[in-house]
């Protein structure tokens, strides 16, 4: 008994059985073989092709039908199908002996063998070399826009049709018109869009089995297969069949078009149908056989390059983001308090996944950074999220769809990618993006009504293609499937490694920041106490000489100086303190007027212990210089002015004006010592001092690594990338130049990389030692101006050897496999620590920031 065929209707299109139609084009003829190769179906016209009507060769055998050496040729070919959408392809096959050759194509249905033959073509060119040229050119295109528009190119130059366009399907199943190559005077359809019901999802699925699909006349009646079903009542499935009849409902819809004839190519890329080749005609067209699977065959090259071009700039992103993913991890590890800096979070995650604004809730406490919601509106949006799926990054371009009444903020934030940053459902990392209006040009109106047609209400499509443009609101940029994957290994990486070490070391912490107060306190008390006697001493010894009492209160003076910068440095628990009051403390003390006679000018900026002490005796010494021979002698001024350069340095300016005439000094004291050569000696940087007639000015830079600012602790731009795949990253070949490098590591062939590694950084000499002896040897003979050292020496490690580096000033790094979870000597925290392997980039980063103090 026959299957009753279920009617279709608006509500269930997409299951219109569009593969069972039972009949095929008249461009060509179909036979239906048993296993045992007898004939058990027919089309219609096969007497239009071989001269015998169906009737005459149902239940023959196929030797009756064609000339021998055609049964030899196919089924060999038959023997080279695999898989379940498999189909073989022969040309020039003779069929009819002193007729024209027919192209054949074979393939299973059902357990049937499927024969389809159409009229061939004597023109049989080099499709190998065609396709070959094809891609050449392909490859030759810059970006994906000209890439498109080639392939659209090329496919029409070989096929023929009045318009070839590249479509490319949304995730929704609609689709969009990104190329075209079309014939003048006809309009074009680029950048048009249309809804996912132009293309059913069944189409769809059957374009990722038969890649091509003609139409060759919309106008031609089909052909009927006689019988139209088997014994037992089924139709042929015409899934892979060349010559499948068309659904009337799609003839319709090329009608309205106005278009006669079409041909689509699938585009498949990474298993999915990414889009098509769509070609239109005006009139009827059927290309050969052979110029449709060289088309198909390009089409399948095009898909792989097209592969291959997204996959590179996915790899790229993720390698970027994975260089900001290393920074974060190694920034936060340190110090987990970071995470709570929405402005530093935000500066890291918006260089990997670009946003417009930073949310961060954790423990009920949140911050902000950027364009975000209110604070209510935050609550809400996170009490929406602990609703959805726990534990897993989040992301949506529509918050309205989250949240109902999304729309109040979503000029602010349209879109947002939540990370987890806690076990369940409390704490979060929330990117907003702000939203993105945008025309979407239809072609024809995508919200329809439903309308009746020859077909009655079922599957009648729209009539109109005219342009119809659809403002479209409440939507951010979409986050991409790169993002969403970088955004996992944040999360992942965040709560398994980075949180967890905070937990575990968060009481050690406390009791240790407890402990270093303590000793701060007793430090500073016994500083003081000592700098008091050394100061008392020194006043209650000096004799009744004029001149040695001048030299005494200058001592003092400077000692004083030293005094003032220690309290500063101790009270805020020997950390950074800010220049201005360094400024201040010495207009206070030493010249009258105070702040109206010594002007300061410059970003709120905090110089380190070191660096802090080091300029407290060098401005100490200008302001007493200037109250004695300068500016501030008489009633002259001051001008105290500093910003930072590029590179992050402190760039401060002395300038003295309405004093007596200044002329350089006849005798270099002690003083002059300071200013000249104390910022170059203790801190690395420049110094520069000019005795112009008009007031003395002085001009400092102090490194970077000496300077922070009170808030923005935004981290510094990758230096010297992991390299990607094909394209090795530049490493400087000077940046070592004319150094001597000590490496101290217990491998030999480690030590050999290392080494060679170093040598292509620019090193002019390379010490190498495996044990601590072997080392501090080398060291006594011949000082090295940086050094590298393996923590694990076998049974010992290289801190002796860090504290005599330490003791010389040389600067060094450690390295080791354990990274930065090595546990260091309270000693020798500050140091860099470099995780093995070596390699160019991670050495070449450790050692710029040795050089220049920049990481």
């Amino acid at each position: 008994m026959a299957d009753v065929e279920p009617a279709v209707d608006l509500t269930n299109c997409d299951r219109e059985p569009i593969h069972l139609l039972g009949a095929i084009q008249p461009i060509g003829f179909l036979l239906a073989l048993s296993a045992d190769w007898l004939v058990a179906r027919a089309s219609a016209n096969l007497g239009e092709f071989l001269g015998r009507a169906p009737v005459d060769v149902i239940g023959r055998p196929l030797a009756d039908c064609f000339p021998a050496k055609a049964v030899h040729d196919l089924r060999n070919r038959m023997a080279l199908l695999r898989g379940t959408d498999s189909v073989e392809r022969m040309f020039g096959c003779t069929l009819v002996p002193g007729k024209p050759p027919f192209d054949i194509a074979v393939h299973l249905s059902g357990g049937q063998i499927v024969i389809e033959a159409q009229p061939g073509s004597d023109d049989h060119g080099d499709a190998s070399g065609v396709v070959r040229s094809m891609v050449t050119r392909l490859d030759q295109c810059g970006d994906l826009p000209t890439f498109y528009r080639e392939g659209a190119r090329l496919v029409r130059a070989l096929v023929g049709y009045d318009r070839v366009m590249v479509y490319r399907f949304a995730a929704d199943g609609s689709g969009e018109v990104v190329a075209e190559s079309v014939k003048a005077g006809i309009g074009s359809f680029l950048g048009l869009h249309y809804p996912a019901t132009d293309i059913p999802a069944q189409a769809r699925e059957l374009y990722k089995r038969n890649l091509l699909r003609v139409i060759s006349d919309v106008n031609a009646a089909p052909v009927p297969i006689v019988p139209p079903r088997d014994e037992t009542g089924r139709l042929l499935d015409l899934s892979l069949s060349a010559l499948r009849s068309v659904s009337p409902i799609h003839i319709e819809y090329l009608k309205n078009m106005g278009v006669q004839a079409s041909m689509s190519i699938s585009i498949i890329v990474d298993g999915k149908l990414w889009g098509l080749f769509a070609c239109h005609h005006y009139t009827a067209r059927c290309p050969t056989y052979e110029r449709r699977s060289i088309s198909e065959l390009f089409a399948q090259m095009f898909a792989m390059r097209l592969e291959s071009r997204e996959r590179q700039q996915t790899v790229e992103y993720e390698r970027r983001a994975r260089d900001i993913s290393d920074q974060l991890l190694g920034a936060v590890a340190s110090d987990d308090t970071l995470l709570r800096d929405p402005d530093w979070l935000g500066d890291i995650l918006t260089a990997a996944i670009p946003a417009d604004g930073v949310g961060v809730w954790i423990n009920g406490s949140y911050a902000f950074s950027g364009v975000t919601p209110n604070t209510d509106e935050f609550r809400r949006i996170i009490r929406a999220l602990n609703g959805t799926a726990a534990g897993r990054v989040y992301a949506t371009d529509h918050i309205g769809a989250l949240l109902p009444d999304a729309g109040e903020f979503r000029e602010r934030a349209a879109g947002l990618l939540a990370i987890p940053i806690s076990r369940t459902p409390r704490d979060y990392v929330v990117l907003f993006r702000a939203e993105l209006i945008r025309a979407v040009r239809w072609a024809g109106d995508p919200h329809k009504p439903v309308e009746y047609g020859p077909n009655g209400p079922r599957l009648t499509p729209r009539a109109s293609f005219a342009e119809w443009k659809e403002r479209v609101e409440g939507h951010s940029r979409p986050f991409t499937p790169s993002e969403l994957r970088v955004a996992e290994t944040l999360r992942a990486t965040l709560i398994e490694v980075v949180l967890r070490l905070a937990d575990e070391a968060s009481a050690e912490r406390q009791q240790a920041s407890a402990r270093q107060e303590l000793l701060i306190a007793e430090l500073n008390h016994r500083v003081r106490n000592i700098l008091g006697v050394i100061r008392g001493l020194i006043r209650q010894s000096q004799p009744a000489d004029p001149a040695v009492k001048d030299y005494v209160r200058m001592v003092d003076g400077r000692i004083h100086a030293l005094a003032r910068a220690h309290n500063q440095i101790t009270d805020d628990h020997w950390g950074p303190a800010p220049i201005q009051a360094l400024i201040d403390a010495e207009a206070a003390a030493f010249v009258d007027g105070g702040a109206e006679r010594l002007h300061s000018d410059g970003e709120p900026v905090l110089l380190n212990p070191q660096a802090y002490s080091t300029m407290a005796l060098v401005i100490h010494e200008l302001v007493t210089n200037s109250t004695k021979y300068g500016s501030l002698s008489t009633d002259g001024d001051v001008a105290c002015r500093w910003e930072r350069n590029e590179a992050g340095d402190l760039l401060l300016t002395w300038r003295e004006r309405g004093g007596p005439p200044v002329t350089p000094p006849t005798r270099r004291g002690f003083g002059t010592t300071i200013i000249d050569r104390s910022v170059p000696y203790d801190l690395g940087g420049t110094a520069q001092i000019e005795y112009k007639p008009e007031g003395v000015e002085a001009q400092f830079r102090i490194p970077a690594r000496h300077v922070s600012v009170t808030r923005d602790r935004a981290p510094a731009a990758i230096r010297f990338p992991r390299s990607s795949p094909g394209h090795p990253v530049e490493t400087p070949a000077d940046l070592l130049k004319g150094r001597t490098v000590l490496l101290v590591e217990d491998s030999l062939i480690i030590s050999l990389d290392a080494e060679d590694i170093l040598t292509r950084l620019g090193a002019a000499s390379v010490m190498t030692a495996a044990t601590v002896e072997a080392a501090l040897e080398l060291i006594g003979e011949r000082r090295p101006d940086l050094a590298m050292l393996d923590i694990n020496l076998g049974d010992r490690n290289s801190f002796a050897v860090a504290e005599r580096l330490d003791e010389l000033g040389i600067r060094f790094f450690f390295a080791t496999g354990y990274g930065e979870q090595a546990q260091l000597p309270d000693a020798q925290r500050g140091h860099v620590v470099v995780q093995k392997p070596y390699t160019v980039e991670n050495v070449a980063r450790a050692m710029h920031e040795l050089v220049t103090g920049q990481l």
